[in-house]
Protein backbone atom coordinates (compact mmCIF):
# COMPACT_ATOMS: atom_id res chain seq x y z
CA UNK A 1 0.00 0.00 0.00
CA UNK A 2 1.45 3.45 -0.92
CA UNK A 3 2.51 5.53 2.08
CA UNK A 4 3.21 9.20 2.71
CA UNK A 5 6.82 9.42 3.92
CA UNK A 6 8.52 12.48 5.41
CA UNK A 7 12.34 12.49 5.21
CA UNK A 8 14.16 14.96 7.49
CA UNK A 9 17.81 14.72 6.43
CA UNK A 10 20.41 17.42 5.69
CA UNK A 11 22.80 15.29 3.63
CA UNK A 12 21.84 15.95 -0.03
CA UNK A 13 23.17 12.61 -1.27
CA UNK A 14 21.22 10.59 1.29
CA UNK A 15 18.12 12.76 0.90
CA UNK A 16 18.02 12.41 -2.89
CA UNK A 17 18.67 8.68 -2.65
CA UNK A 18 15.82 8.16 -0.21
CA UNK A 19 13.34 10.25 -2.22
CA UNK A 20 14.28 8.36 -5.40
CA UNK A 21 14.07 4.95 -3.70
CA UNK A 22 10.74 5.60 -1.96
CA UNK A 23 9.19 7.13 -5.08
CA UNK A 24 10.29 4.21 -7.26
CA UNK A 25 8.74 1.86 -4.68
CA UNK A 26 5.39 3.61 -5.20
CA UNK A 27 5.35 5.83 -2.11
CA UNK A 28 4.86 9.60 -1.83
CA UNK A 29 7.84 11.34 -0.26
CA UNK A 30 8.59 14.85 1.03
CA UNK A 31 12.12 15.89 2.01
CA UNK A 32 13.28 18.76 4.23
CA UNK A 33 16.85 19.55 5.22
CA UNK A 34 16.87 21.33 8.59
CA UNK A 35 15.43 20.87 12.03
CA UNK A 36 13.04 23.83 12.12
CA UNK A 37 11.47 23.02 8.75
CA UNK A 38 11.38 19.34 9.73
CA UNK A 39 9.47 20.08 12.92
CA UNK A 40 6.96 22.24 11.05
CA UNK A 41 6.39 19.60 8.36
CA UNK A 42 6.01 16.80 10.90
CA UNK A 43 3.38 18.81 12.78
CA UNK A 44 1.61 20.03 9.62
CA UNK A 45 1.19 16.91 7.54
CA UNK A 46 -0.22 13.46 8.19
CA UNK A 47 2.81 11.30 7.37
CA UNK A 48 2.52 7.53 7.61
CA UNK A 49 6.17 7.31 8.64
CA UNK A 50 9.00 9.78 9.34
CA UNK A 51 12.66 9.10 8.53
CA UNK A 52 14.55 11.40 10.89
CA UNK A 53 18.25 12.22 10.91
CA UNK A 54 19.85 12.82 14.29
CA UNK A 55 22.40 15.54 13.40
CA UNK A 56 20.55 18.40 11.70
CA UNK A 57 21.07 22.16 11.36
CA UNK A 58 19.10 24.35 13.82
CA UNK A 59 17.48 21.48 15.77
CA UNK A 60 18.61 17.93 16.49
CA UNK A 61 16.54 14.90 15.62
CA UNK A 62 16.10 14.19 19.33
CA UNK A 63 14.63 17.66 19.89
CA UNK A 64 12.27 17.25 16.93
CA UNK A 65 11.17 13.82 18.12
CA UNK A 66 10.52 14.99 21.67
CA UNK A 67 8.42 17.94 20.49
CA UNK A 68 6.30 16.13 17.92
CA UNK A 69 5.51 13.32 20.35
CA UNK A 70 4.47 15.87 22.99
CA UNK A 71 2.23 17.51 20.37
CA UNK A 72 0.41 14.29 19.53
CA UNK A 73 2.23 13.13 16.37
CA UNK A 74 2.15 9.35 16.84
CA UNK A 75 3.20 8.02 13.42
CA UNK A 76 6.22 5.68 13.29
CA UNK A 77 9.64 7.40 13.38
CA UNK A 78 12.88 5.76 12.28
CA UNK A 79 16.03 7.58 13.39
CA UNK A 80 19.01 7.75 11.02
CA UNK A 81 22.33 8.58 12.58
CA UNK A 82 26.08 8.25 12.42
CA UNK A 83 26.01 7.88 16.22
CA UNK A 84 26.03 4.17 16.89
CA UNK A 85 26.59 4.11 20.66
CA UNK A 86 24.18 2.26 22.92
CA UNK A 87 23.35 5.41 24.90
CA UNK A 88 22.44 7.27 21.70
CA UNK A 89 20.09 4.51 20.61
CA UNK A 90 18.49 4.24 24.05
CA UNK A 91 17.94 8.01 24.18
CA UNK A 92 16.25 8.00 20.79
CA UNK A 93 13.97 5.11 21.70
CA UNK A 94 13.09 6.71 25.04
CA UNK A 95 12.02 9.89 23.24
CA UNK A 96 9.57 7.91 21.13
CA UNK A 97 11.51 6.54 18.15
CA UNK A 98 10.19 3.25 16.78
CA UNK A 99 13.49 2.09 15.29
CA UNK A 100 17.09 3.24 14.95
CA UNK A 101 19.41 2.61 12.01
CA UNK A 102 23.08 3.60 11.87
CA UNK A 103 24.75 5.15 8.82
CA UNK A 104 25.95 3.90 6.41
CA UNK A 105 22.93 1.68 5.80
CA UNK A 106 21.46 -0.42 3.03
CA UNK A 107 18.26 0.99 1.49
CA UNK A 108 16.68 -2.46 1.35
CA UNK A 109 17.21 -2.84 5.11
CA UNK A 110 15.65 0.57 5.74
CA UNK A 111 12.63 -0.39 3.63
CA UNK A 112 12.23 -3.66 5.53
CA UNK A 113 12.44 -1.92 8.88
CA UNK A 114 10.01 0.77 7.75
CA UNK A 115 7.39 -1.80 6.76
CA UNK A 116 7.98 -3.67 10.03
CA UNK A 117 7.38 -0.63 12.25
CA UNK A 118 4.30 0.35 10.26
CA UNK A 119 2.85 -3.15 10.74
CA UNK A 120 3.60 -3.00 14.48
CA UNK A 121 2.08 0.42 15.02
CA UNK A 122 -1.06 -0.42 13.05
CA UNK A 123 -1.92 -2.93 15.77
CA UNK A 124 -1.63 -0.39 18.57
CA UNK A 125 -4.86 0.73 20.28
CA UNK A 126 -6.00 4.25 19.48
CA UNK A 127 -4.44 6.65 22.00
CA UNK A 128 -7.49 8.01 23.80
CA UNK A 129 -7.48 10.25 26.85
CA UNK A 130 -10.83 10.32 28.68
CA UNK A 131 -11.79 11.98 31.95
CA UNK A 132 -15.46 12.12 32.82
CA UNK A 133 -17.40 13.28 29.77
CA UNK A 134 -14.34 14.76 28.01
CA UNK A 135 -12.51 12.60 25.45
CA UNK A 136 -9.42 13.47 23.42
CA UNK A 137 -8.19 11.21 20.59
CA UNK A 138 -4.51 11.77 19.82
CA UNK A 139 -4.69 9.99 16.47
CA UNK A 140 -7.66 11.77 14.93
CA UNK A 141 -7.08 14.90 17.08
CA UNK A 142 -10.80 14.86 17.88
CA UNK A 143 -12.14 16.30 21.14
CA UNK A 144 -15.65 15.65 22.41
CA UNK A 145 -17.66 16.44 25.52
CA UNK A 146 -20.73 14.30 26.12
CA UNK A 147 -20.24 13.05 22.58
CA UNK A 148 -20.38 16.54 21.03
CA UNK A 149 -17.39 17.60 18.91
CA UNK A 150 -15.39 20.59 20.12
CA UNK A 151 -13.21 22.41 17.61
CA UNK A 152 -9.88 23.37 19.23
CA UNK A 153 -6.81 25.14 17.93
CA UNK A 154 -3.50 23.20 18.08
CA UNK A 155 -2.47 25.14 21.20
CA UNK A 156 -5.81 24.53 22.94
CA UNK A 157 -5.57 20.84 22.01
CA UNK A 158 -2.07 20.58 23.54
CA UNK A 159 -3.16 22.35 26.74
CA UNK A 160 -6.12 20.01 27.17
CA UNK A 161 -3.99 16.96 26.40
CA UNK A 162 -1.59 17.73 29.26
CA UNK A 163 -4.42 18.49 31.69
CA UNK A 164 -6.10 15.17 30.87
CA UNK A 165 -2.83 13.24 31.22
CA UNK A 166 -2.43 14.69 34.72
CA UNK A 167 -6.10 14.54 35.74
CA UNK A 168 -6.43 14.96 39.49
CA UNK A 169 -3.06 16.75 39.71
CA UNK A 170 -2.00 20.37 39.38
CA UNK A 171 -0.39 21.19 36.05
CA UNK A 172 1.92 24.17 36.50
CA UNK A 173 2.39 27.00 34.04
CA UNK A 174 5.97 25.83 33.56
CA UNK A 175 4.76 22.36 32.55
CA UNK A 176 2.24 23.84 30.12
CA UNK A 177 4.79 26.14 28.49
CA UNK A 178 7.33 23.33 28.07
CA UNK A 179 4.67 21.04 26.60
CA UNK A 180 3.15 23.55 24.17
CA UNK A 181 5.97 25.93 23.28
CA UNK A 182 9.13 24.17 24.44
CA UNK A 183 10.37 26.85 26.85
CA UNK A 184 10.13 27.66 30.54
CA UNK A 185 7.48 30.13 31.71
CA UNK A 186 9.06 33.02 33.63
CA UNK A 187 5.88 34.72 34.81
CA UNK A 188 6.20 37.74 32.51
CA UNK A 189 3.39 36.91 30.09
CA UNK A 190 -0.29 36.10 30.32
CA UNK A 191 -0.23 34.01 27.12
CA UNK A 192 -1.22 30.87 29.03
CA UNK A 193 -4.20 32.56 30.63
CA UNK A 194 -5.41 33.86 27.26
CA UNK A 195 -5.36 30.41 25.64
CA UNK A 196 -6.75 28.74 28.76
CA UNK A 197 -9.71 31.12 28.85
CA UNK A 198 -10.48 30.32 25.21
CA UNK A 199 -10.23 26.60 25.92
CA UNK A 200 -12.57 26.94 28.88
CA UNK A 201 -15.05 28.90 26.79
CA UNK A 202 -15.26 26.05 24.28
CA UNK A 203 -15.35 23.21 26.83
CA UNK A 204 -17.84 24.86 29.17
CA UNK A 205 -20.30 26.33 26.67
CA UNK A 206 -23.81 25.95 28.07
CA UNK A 207 -22.56 24.69 31.46
CA UNK A 208 -22.50 26.35 34.87
CA UNK A 209 -19.27 24.83 36.18
CA UNK A 210 -15.89 24.83 34.49
CA UNK A 211 -14.12 21.55 33.73
CA UNK A 212 -10.76 23.23 34.39
CA UNK A 213 -9.97 24.51 37.86
CA UNK A 214 -7.53 27.34 38.55
CA UNK A 215 -5.25 26.54 41.47
CA UNK A 216 -4.15 29.98 42.63
CA UNK A 217 -0.40 30.51 42.50
CA UNK A 218 0.24 27.02 41.12
CA UNK A 219 -1.53 26.29 37.83
CA UNK A 220 -4.57 24.40 36.57
CA UNK A 221 -6.23 21.05 37.09
CA UNK A 222 -8.98 18.83 35.74
CA UNK A 223 -10.38 16.79 38.66
CA UNK A 224 -10.07 13.04 38.31
CA UNK A 225 -13.33 11.13 38.02
CA UNK A 226 -13.61 8.02 40.23
CA UNK A 227 -13.85 4.74 38.30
Amino acid sequence: MPMQILVIEDDPVIGKTLVKGFTEAGHRCDWVQDGIAGTAEALRQQADVIILDQMLPQRTGQEILKEIRSRGVMCPVIMLTALGGLNDRVQGLNHGADDYIVKPFDFAELMARMHAVVRRTQTRPTPLLKVGDIALDLTSRRVTRQGVDIDLTPIEFSLLELLLRYAGQVVTRKMLCEHVWGFNWDGTTNVIEVHMNRLRGKLDRGRDNSAIQTVRGRGYAIPAVPE
